[in-house]
């Protein structure tokens, strides 16, 4: 397994980041351990969460299954850097308690407890903030922040789905305090979705944060979908369904399956290794559902991506250009 820094931190991680979305809505806890197992046994060293997941009535269920595979030992927690996530109100559906959701700093003291609680551990590397809030200043949210910092329950801050001013916000507002500001940004970022090219990844990397990707396969899109239609082992819904039913993303995923066909790459290990070789980018989110699509993650991190093939990906795909010259005329 490669290793990179996670921006402006100590920390060395795994150029993959396991993601646990799946852990509990589709896949058990006996098995969610063993590919956590897997993962750690190849090197993954990255794990990340969120309080929501597990989502309706069993919000908090992923976190849950982490902490009790924590609670295996064998030195899980201290070889595992960890980051989970704020925001979503955590109450039943259907009930909206007043001040458990967003980023207040009463939000962010409950929820950080609530979640320590579920993974069965003492601190979190990243506590990470799911979606921007327009209600809470940053002064508040940073005054929360260092409290948990000083009280040892987290050790940084990262961000997810933040637009680029919002990071630059963000860091600026913490600077002017003499704190250290976010650490990292998850943002959606694949071969098919490019725009965090124009300002999103720029600006991580003028504050010195960490990019990690989501949705890497963009919902399957990228995962060798057509092919698995003509074996009929696509599922008929989702969103690569429904994708594919304009005829110019069809056009695009089959001169994309094509392309890797001819070169004898699998789709979904090129769309992984395509994101290791991006500007700013730590490492790309994976999300198995089972032991072999966690084989498949691992054999892109040491697959070498030829300049050709690169070249006819972005002709396939191409992304938006640079800010501002790709807004000229």
């Amino acid at each position: 397994m490669k290793y990179t820094q996670l921006g402006r931190t100590g920390l060395k991680v795994s150029r993959l980041v396991l993601g646990t979305m799946n852990f509990g809505p589709q896949t058990d806890e006996a098995v969610s351990h063993a590919i956590m197992d897997a993962a750690l046994a190849s090197g993954i060293n990255y794990f990340d969460t969120a309080n929501v997941y597990g989502w309706g009535e069993n919000k908090g269920r992923t976190e849950e299954i982490i902490g009790t595979w924590f609670a295996n030992g064998g030195g899980r927690r201290d070889q595992t850097v960890l980051a989970t996530k704020v925001f979503g109100n955590m109450a039943a559906d259907g009930d909206a308690w007043p001040n458990h959701d967003r980023l207040s700093a009463v939000n962010i003291r409950r929820a950080v407890d609530a979640s320590l609680k579920r993974l069965q551990t003492d601190y979190i590397d990243i506590y990470q903030f799911h979606h921007i809030d327009r209600r809470t200043p940053f002064d508040e949210i940073w005054q929360a922040i260092d409290v948990l910092i000083q009280q040892g329950k987290i050790l940084y801050a990262g961000s997810s789905n933040f637009p680029g001013y919002k990071i630059a916000q963000a860091n600026e507002i913490a600077a002017r305090h003499g704190r250290v500001g976010l650490v990292s940004e998850q943002c959606l970022y694949n071969l098919a979705e490019r725009r965090a090219e124009m300002e999103v990844i720029p600006a991580a990397q003028e504050y010195g944060l960490g990019v990690i990707p989501w949705s890497p396969l963009h919902g399957g899109l990228l995962g060798g979908v057509l092919k698995k239609e003509s074996e009929g082992k696509r599922r008929k819904d989702g969103r690569s369904a429904s994708a594919l039913e304009n005829t110019k993303v069809r056009d695009q995923v089959q001169a994309y399956e094509d392309l890797l066909d001819k070169h004898g790459i699998e789709p979904g290990e090129a769309a992984l290794a395509w994101l290791l070789t991006r500007p700013g980018v730590t490492g790309p989110i994976v999300g198995p559902r089972t032991q072999e699509q966690l084989d498949s993650a691992l054999r892109a991190v040491e697959l070498e991506l030829s300049e050709e093939l690169l070249t006819g990906l972005d002709e396939i795909f191409p992304g938006p250009g640079p800010s501002p010259e790709a807004f000229a005329w």
